[in-house]
């Protein structure tokens, strides 16, 4: 099969080239899903389980991209909750080959059914950005009905799933980002926006939640937003700041199929759009990593 791979961590995403692989094998709870469309994250050639398997050990050549959508090819021994032929979205385990590649392994619970009103290249850009969303505004933040939540970088691919969830969850939503952002914002239902460049991060008044994808500064002035019993959660770095009478949580994404089955629901019915800049073939991977804005893998035409 034909799959994107890495072999010398020093060289980047200059190291990254389209080569042949042997088709992955199928442990027990695995599936092999014909990948259609692949997602990836820029950052991810940076990470230790990208280079290494869970037990530390090299596991060069390693092919990259967590997210996916496509087709179950084969069932492992054991496996349960899907069938070969079936259309399925989802993100892969940090730890083992990934989705820039014809077919790759999975552990099934890692997978969703994908509904077939939705495009692979929709539900491909996904899974990482919406598990990420749901699990931080409702995992950790326990965001309710009539909260208000500050959604840092809300014209990103994490802060724009959130809006439209927390949006759909019936709390007031204030974004941030840049100004040319805002068209963006008010096209998501985000009910006040602020520009980080131009306006006064503290004119966004007390909130409930905040979610932040920056970091630094903004992250630590954010903290003095919450009224009592708020909760921020960050995705850019443990927090250096906690709030009085709050709670400050930093964590990672998990894969979690009862999640991506809330997500499938809200693709089928209209009610989420994540986003997507650009569609590349798999042999431009390699230069889409230096590429800005959102960009999905076509690696088999529908």
């Amino acid at each position: 099969m034909r799959a994107i791979t890495a072999r010398d961590r020093a060289a980047g995403v200059g190291g990254l080239t389209l080569t042949d692989l042997p088709y992955p094998h199928a442990s027990e709870n695995d599936v092999i899903v014909q990948v259609h469309a692949a997602g990836f994250t820029r950052g991810e050639l940076d990470w230790p389980g990208t280079w290494t398997d869970r037990a530390g050990h090299d596991r060069t050549p390693t092919v990259p991209g967590h997210e996916l959508s496509g087709v179950v090819a084969e069932l492992g021994y054991g496996t349960t909750g899907l069938t070969v032929g079936q259309r399925v979205f989802g993100l892969t385990d940090w730890s083992r080959n990934g989705t820039l590649a014809e077919f790759t392994a999975v552990e099934a619970r890692n997978l969703a059914p994908l509904p077939a009103n939705v495009d692979h290249v929709t539900a491909a850009a996904l899974p990482i950005s919406g598990l990420t969303a749901w699990q931080a505004l409702f995992d950790h933040a326990q965001l309710k009905a009539g909260q208000i939540v500050l959604i840092h970088g809300v014209g990103g691919a994490v802060g724009s799933v959130a809006a439209q969830l927390a949006r759909d969850a019936g709390a007031h939503v204030i974004g941030t980002g840049r100004a040319s952002d805002q068209a963006m914002a008010s096209d998501l239902g985000v009910h006040s926006f602020l520009d980080l460049d131009g306006e006064r991060l503290e004119d966004a008044g007390a909130v409930d939640v905040v979610l932040d994808v920056i970091g630094g500064d903004i992250r630590d002035r954010s903290t003095a937003l919450l009224r009592p019993g708020g909760t921020l959660v960050t995705i850019a770095d443990p927090p250096t700041l906690h709030p009085h009478d709050g709670r400050a949580v930093f964590f990672v994404v998990e894969p979690h199929r009862e999640q991506l089955a809330q997500l499938a629901t809200r693709l089928h019915e209209g009610r989420l759009v994540p986003l997507v800049s650009t569609v590349r073939p798999l042999a431009d991977a390699p230069a889409a990593f230096t590429e800005r804005g959102r960009t999905i893998i076509q690696v088999t035409t529908d």
